[in-house]
């Protein structure tokens, strides 16, 4: 049967280039980074390559990125370390209703802690509002973390201005920007972020390694206590092979940068106008002006987006109705109901992500299939734009 993968924001397929550095740091080049042999020189030295690749892709400094497991990891330890390197000066964190479970969760964490978290919300292109933001910072807030680009519906932040607020009133300011690196320019000085978490899995690189930037002045506790590696920050034996293949990436990434923004806006659009054009009661969730280059968050109106979803699977074509981390929950999108969707639309809604292997072939196939499928479901539906919810 054919494939359709459509689901980039999820993950990424290894690129060829990438897995072909990668693999002889499983086999000859195996040798553990901290020993004194050449094979293991081979493979510090190979880790020191890829951290000025990350750090290339985002305008940083060498020493300034250090590798973690995954993005999750550098959210984890962005707040966390704050809150206790800050604990003496203030107990209070800023945050969107929007972020990745990852923050979400780890404020939740810190809530029990005796921190407190402000949540602030978003307008309906997802964007948070700057004054909103001046207006809850307090003498007692420690950190501001919003992220990048949203996961789901693509709504890129003013991050310059947000690292303007939050360096004038003297607070860290992070931001989970696994969904923008590699996707969108990054210049970390230029925007004045002080800690910026990144991915490898979704930029082409392997699963298993992230890394979070950190400016260099910025005072973060060590997230797991042993050896010296990661500056003694982050003990434990490096996952060479996986640091190789996020060095690659993030070197394929930057050379073709322009090129795969023009590349995605372009089919973004194009599916969004196809599906629009040739679907009634479609709407589009979130702004265009914006957005991921390659995200398209769509609710399809009277009809369950979960029946599309498997139906859509059975001809092939893979895509999700939310963030992969949650997508087996039937709790509605907390991020499209920060947006104002109401409830009934939101289990109507999918997002589709475009990535470098997909084609207008592809897009075509698939809007074919949602005119076939969505015309079905809504002839059985109880509900039509006739009937009513």
């Amino acid at each position: 049967m054919r494939k359709v993968y459509l689901d980039y924001a999820a993950t990424t397929p290894v690129k060829k280039e990438v897995l072909d550095e990668m693999i002889p740091y499983f086999t000859e080049k195996f040798g553990n980074p901290s020993s004194l042999y050449e094979i293991g020189a081979d493979s510090k030295e190979a880790i020191t390559k890829a951290r000025g690749q990350v750090a290339g892709l985002i305008g940083a400094e060498d020493k300034e990125v250090i590798f973690t497991s995954c993005g999750s990891e550098s959210d984890n330890w962005a707040l966390i370390g704050t809150a206790e390197v800050k604990k003496s000066k203030g107990n209070h964190i800023i945050t969107t209703a929007i972020e990745h479970h990852a923050i979400l969760h780890t404020c939740k964490y810190l809530e029990k802690q005796g921190f407190e978290v402000t949540y602030l919300g978003v307008d309906s292109d997802g964007r948070i509002n700057l004054s909103e933001l001046e207006a809850a910072i307090t003498d007692k807030t420690i950190l501001i973390s919003i992220m990048f680009i949203n996961n789901e519906m693509g709504a890129i932040q003013p991050i310059k201005e947000i690292a303007d607020v939050a360096k004038k009133h003297g607070i860290l300011f992070h931001t989970d920007a696994v969904q923008a690196v590699g996707n969108i320019e990054i210049d970390v000085k230029e925007l004045g972020v002080d800690m910026m978490s990144m991915s490898a899995h979704k930029i082409y690189g392997p699963k298993g390694v992230g890394a979070l930037y950190v400016r260099k002045g910025v005072m973060l506790p060590g997230f797991i206590h042993g050896g010296a590696q990661e500056f003694k920050k982050r003990a434990g034996t490096e996952s060479v092979p996986n640091i190789v293949g996020f060095g690659k990436a993030a070197e394929l990434a930057k050379e073709g940068l322009s090129d795969h923004i023009a590349r995605l806006t372009e089919l973004r659009d194009y599916l969004i106008k196809e599906v629009t054009s040739k679907i009634p009661d479609v709407d589009v969730n979130g702004g265009m002006k914006y957005r991921h280059p390659g995200n398209v968050n769509l609710t399809f109106n009277y009809i369950e987006g979960e029946s599309l979803l498997i139906l859509l699977d059975m001809k092939g074509i893979c895509i999700s109705t939310g963030s992969a981390c949650s997508s087996a929950s039937l709790v509605p999108s907390h991020v499209l109901s920060a947006l104002g969707v109401p409830v009934e639309k939101i289990h109507g809604s999918l997002r589709f992500s475009i990535g470098d292997f997909t084609t207008k072939e592809e897009l075509d196939y698939t809007v074919e299939n949602l005119i076939e499928i969505v015309t079905k479901l809504r002839a059985i539906s109880s509900v039509s734009s006739e009937k009513g919810w």
